[in-house]
């Protein structure tokens, strides 16, 4: 399936937002600089703490860098260090791991450049594949190329349409695509920002000219009014189920008319988990159809930090669709998220010594 497309966009950006004042006493600062395996995994003997440096808006490092979270990674060897982003990111470190959420043209230009400089340092992400996620036209793509069909049940994503500009050609592009109401329109370009999670139903043809390009626009699919928040963290996956928005039959479809806004829908105060839900619309996807949907969107998007929204077509119990994926989300919102994320940077870390013992061995 080829995801719609209306007319090109243009390459948004982000600017490069500051982090935390570093807070490191002189005897860590005398461990960072020595030798790059830390701590003890398994078959490697590692020398000292993993040093994950972190260029992260002030919002991330306030949900994310949480004292339980800084406490825990303290216990297992683990460092995080602010990366100052007035200075030359080659003078600072050593890091193990760098972690950052900037997608600013010049951030990818400087972590591009201090990649190919400095080969053993993992970076999370690669600016340019976290750059894919932020297009709401190309986000979905690697999913519906998937095809993505067994015996655990089939994943897809809604049809859906691309406006760049002009909202009074819309209803023509949107009957010329075959595409049915109600629709949903999202921002074309997904940021982070709030507005960037602002949603819209249309339940009209008159209704479409009064949207605000450039958007995307999806077919909705009855899902029982929950859907499925679905957090990967290298290989490990947390599920969480959140209130989204309520199904729409073809009783109400034939009587509504406008545009319905909703400034933000599954976000952690919309949480399902704990809702006394009908147990076909609550029950989980399978646990093997989002370990092989993990695998593979690792795999095409190039990415190790993410989460999917799902959705379960309502009256199915097989027929899923992935509406939205975001780079680094929430996690202080996953549960657990502290161990699941320190042991992922340890599994990290534990690679990075595997492959230079090989290389040593040649």
């Amino acid at each position: 399936m080829k995801l719609i497309d209306d007319k090109e966009i243009d390459d948004g950006e982000v600017t490069m937002n500051g982090g935390r004042e570093m807070e490191t006493a002189e005897h860590e600062r005398e461990e960072i600089s020595s030798p790059p395996c830390s701590l003890v995994i398994e078959e490697f003997p590692l020398k000292r703490s993993i040093v994950v440096g972190y260029a992260l808006t002030s919002k991330k490092i306030k949900s994310f860098l949480q004292p339980k979270l800084e406490g825990l990674a303290r216990n297992k060897g683990i460092l995080f260090v602010a990366i100052d982003q007035k200075r030359p990111l080659s003078e600072q470190g050593p890091f193990d791991i760098v972690l950052h959420k900037q997608i600013g043209k010049e951030w990818r230009l400087i972590l591009e450049e201090y990649r190919l400089g400095h080969p053993d340092v993992t970076v999370l992400d690669p600016p340019d594949a976290i750059l894919h996620l932020r297009n709401r036209q190309s986000m979905l793509q690697c999913v519906a190329d998937m095809n993505l069909s067994d015996s655990y049940g089939r994943v897809g994503v809604p049809k859906q349409l691309v406006i760049k500009r002009d909202a009074s050609s819309i209803p023509e592009a949107v009957n010329r695509a075959g595409l049915r109401l109600p629709l949903v329109a999202k921002p074309l370009v997904a940021d982070g920002s709030a507005k960037s999670h602002e949603l819209s139903l249309a339940y009209d043809q008159h209704s479409l000219l009064k949207l605000e390009p450039p958007l995307v626009l999806q077919e909705f699919v009855n899902h029982g009014g929950v859907l499925f928040k679905v957090y990967i963290v290298g290989e490990a996956i947390r599920v969480v189920r959140r209130f989204s928005l309520p199904d729409v039959s073809r009783r109400e479809l034939s009587k509504a008319a406008g545009v319905f806004h909703f400034p933000r829908v599954s976000c952690a105060a919309a949480s399902a988990d704990d809702a006394d839900l009908d147990p076909n619309i609550a029950e989980l996807p399978p646990r093997q159809l989002l370990e092989r949907l993990a695998k593979e969107l690792r795999r095409g998007l190039g990415l190790r930090l993410f989460n999917l929204d799902i959705i379960r077509e309502h009256g199915t119990r097989d027929q899923f669709y992935v509406i939205d994926i975001n780079y680094f989300p929430g996690y202080g919102k996953m549960p657990e998220y502290e161990h699941v994320f320190t042991d992922f940077l340890l599994s990290v870390v534990q690679s990075q010594c595997k492959k230079r013992a090989l290389a040593d061995q040649y």
